[in-house]
């Protein structure tokens, strides 16, 4: 294989074969939609920047792919001298994963990743740490719980509410995983006649890309995904009212669309992406909705929404904020801080150290907490930049 070929690794990204699929899609779209509006910026002339430029391009997003060196789940790999590596399964999207990092010292170091949720709907849950001298970990969520109330029957709640004033709701999705998520609830809300049968938009070609390859894991019957997802023929994605809007016009036309539907658009914070024209045209009718169906960082447009900020500033201009905005956190697949200590218990041994990072400061500060009352470990909030002896 490449992997057996290569001798110095320097420049190699280790991934696994689901990352490399969906890398492969997201990394050059993302360089295309930065130009595209790079070039709106500019046209308009509502940028800061003279003249607007992308970070990168899809020309270098595309350059880096052939760095990618996928690694089966669970194959233990050296990636640089006296350095090996295993994946593990860390079930937040397709290919996700846990880095497990053993050292020619004896030590072995576990970076979580993004870990997902123990019910998700499509994936099988975070494999057990095993045994870790060193752990670093996400805190997106850390402090914050997702509680119990069924979060797909406040999804079904919003979009019943929806139709029957004539409205359309537009939900700002990730393109990964969260779209394949959101189109297998509404697919089971349909099919149990929960939410009547409306048309459903998927307004992003790398959304569209990513869902490819989501359904080539279901034929190929991946060992990632859940047993009930891979049950039976059908497609799990569409129950049959599916549109996939690929073209710049064709989502034009959605804009005079005035009967109930669903838009699902990326991105899924709102910050960027055709979701961005979708919102300019629908916030100032109040029978819409806006379903915010995940985390939303701070400073984001969708943090703005879900803080009830009534006018929005978009695509150069501010949009009052007249449709319902309905925030549904709970509708992640990211496991909230009670799942992550959870997860953290399946190691075999107490750690030296729990590292904890990847969350705004309350988040973090709240989860290594909760590390330090639930499991009594010693947890710390390192500084940026902060350099810690691993012998």
């Amino acid at each position: 294989s490449a992997l057996g070929a290569q001798t110095d690794h320097a420049g190699r990204v280790f991934v696994t074969p689901g990352t490399a699929a969906l890398v492969n899609i997201v990394l050059p779209d993302s360089g295309h939609l930065q130009e595209e509006e790079a070039e709106y910026a500019s046209q308009h002339g509502f940028s800061r920047h003279r003249p607007p430029r992308p970070l990168y391009t899809e020309n270098d997003a595309r350059s880096c792919l052939t760095q990618l060196c996928p690694v089966d789940f669970n194959a233990r790999t050296e990636i640089a001298s006296g350095v090996n590596l295993t994946f593990q399964r860390a079930g937040h999207i397709l290919g996700a994963a846990s880095a497990h990092l053993e050292l020619d010292n004896g030590e072995t170091i576990v970076f979580s990743g993004d870990l997902g949720r123990s019910q998700h709907p499509l994936l099988l849950p975070p494999a057990a740490i095993g045994a870790a001298d060193t752990v670093v970990v996400e805190s997106t969520y850390g402090n914050r719980s997702h509680g119990d109330a069924d979060p797909v029957e406040a999804l079904a709640d919003a979009i019943r509410r929806t139709a029957a004033r004539g409205g359309t709701v537009i939900i700002p999705s990730f393109a990964v995983d969260r779209t394949e998520v959101l189109l297998f609830h509404l697919r089971q809300l349909m099919a149990d006649e929960r939410v009547p049968n409306l048309p459903v938009y998927v307004d992003s070609p790398m959304a569209l890309a990513a869902l490819a390859v989501y359904r080539e894991a279901v034929a190929r019957r991946s060992a990632e995904l859940r047993p009930e997802v891979l049950a039976g023929n059908l497609d799990p994605f569409d129950i049959g009212t599916l549109t996939e809007v690929r073209d710049v016009e064709e989502s034009k036309k959605l804009h005079g669309n005035r009967f109930p539907s669903i838009i699902i658009s990326a991105s899924g914070m709102a910050t960027g992406g055709r979701v961005l024209h979708h919102l300019a045209n629908r916030l100032p009718d109040n029978r819409n909705a806006v379903l915010l169906a995940g985390f939303q960082a701070a400073g984001t447009r969708g943090r703005r929404l879900a803080d009830g900020e009534r006018q929005i500033k978009l695509l150069g201009r501010y949009v009052p904020v007249k449709a319902e905005i309905v925030n549904l956190p709970a509708l992640s697949v990211h496991a909230d801080r009670d799942e992550i200590v959870q997860w953290l218990g399946t190691a075999t041994r107490e750690p030296a150290t729990t590292f904890v990072v990847h969350g705004e400061s309350e988040a973090c500060e709240s989860l290594r907490d909760a590390i330090e009352t639930s499991l009594e470990w010693t947890a710390v909030v390192p500084d940026y930049l902060e350099r810690v002896r691993l012998d």
